[in-house]
């Protein structure tokens, strides 16, 4: 039976968030992470012709690669990434509009929260995930940790503040998937003509997880 969108979130345990300065330099980007095994990003609203890019990566890639869509904060704009080929929405705050158009459309939503009555709102009005942003703001792993002991039922994907150097401690606090940013999209590195260094970078994050997860 094919996996579901949150097995392989959960699988992967990365949610690279894509904020590209063009389409082409998007695609560099994926080419790079998918050679490192990472087969899930998330490419944001913010990126210059960001539903083109969704619909480009949807048509090369297919089945091969789980596209989501980030910084969604309107009804439209969750339905026209969903339309391009998102299987699933993040934003950075909450929105029941979005997570209604979204979970209307069977897809997967990951809401944006930072204190516990945000994140439990989230939860409640139907969040599949709950995107703990910005997590560094608030004391990282241990954050994490705490808002899990009243609610331990809350499938969290802490983002801002993830490196190489912090996801074990975020893995260990009990979050189902990482949000990562330029430490793992490195646009310098395809503008300098360097994807290997986002291959390699993929690899280790991988590397990471498993170890942390044993």
């Amino acid at each position: 039976m094919a996996e579901t969108t949150k097995e392989i979130i959960e699988r992967v345990g990365l949610i690279p968030v894509l904020r590209a300065k063009s389409v082409a330099q998007g695609r560099a980007v994926v080419d790079a992470m998918l050679a490192g095994g990472v087969t899930v990003v998330e490419v944001t609203m913010t990126v210059p012709g960001a539903i083109d890019l969704l619909k480009e990566l949807k048509k090369t890639y297919g089945d091969k690669l789980l596209l989501g869509s980030g910084t969604v904060i309107t009804a439209e704009q969750a339905q026209a990434t969903i339309d391009a080929g998102a299987e699933f929405v993040v934003s950075p705050s909450t929105h029941p509009d979005v997570i209604e158009v979204t979970k209307k459309n069977g897809k997967v939503s990951c809401p944006g929260a930072l204190t516990p009555t945000e994140a439990i709102t989230a939860w409640n009005a139907g969040a599949d995930y709950v995107k703990i942003f910005p997590c560094s703001a608030v004391g990282g792993a241990s954050y994490l940790k705490a808002l899990l002991a009243p609610f331990p039922f809350l499938k969290i994907v802490p983002t801002g503040g993830v490196t190489l150097a912090t996801a074990e401690s975020f893995i260990k606090a009990g979050a189902r998937a990482l949000g990562v940013g330029s430490d793992l999209v490195d646009l310098a590195a395809i503008d300098s003509g360097n994807p290997g260094k986002i291959t390699e970078t993929a690899q280790a994050y991988l590397k990471v997880l498993a170890e942390a997860r044993k």
